[in-house]
């Protein structure tokens, strides 16, 4: 049985002085942040390390040029890391975007490549 043929993609943006300011994974990453409250829980839901996460918010605000999140150091409660209204913006406009560019994907999928995989021998 032949398995079901389906398109996949990567996306990201850069500027001429970063590649990847922003992307799947930082896009992700604010997601997580956003539910959880917490960069490190957001790191662990998504099976990555606290090093790399701040890393790759730090990554994308110097590329971008914003502040995408805002820690706040804890007591004995813990701390919190929140997403500035700048944050929530990207985080919905990225989604938005990759929303279109999936609907296009697959619209050019069906217009180029289904009719071959119905042709097979």
């Amino acid at each position: 049985m032949t398995e079901k043929l389906y398109p996949r993609f990567k996306l990201w943006l850069s500027t001429d002085d970063s590649e990847g300011a922003f992307g799947d994974g930082k896009w992700r990453l604010l997601e997580s942040i956003g539910r959880n409250g917490s960069l490190s829980a957001a790191a662990t839901e998504l099976g990555i390390s606290y090093r790399k996460a701040w890393g790759d918010i730090r990554k994308a605000e110097r590329s971008l040029g914003v502040s995408l999140i805002e820690k706040h150091r804890g007591g004995s409660g813990g701390g919190e890391t929140l997403l500035t209204e700048t944050g929530k913006a990207w985080a919905q406009g990225y989604s938005s975007l990759r929303s279109e560019v999936e609907k296009t994907v697959s619209i050019a999928f069906e217009r180029h490549i289904v009719h071959l995989e119905r042709s097979k021998d």
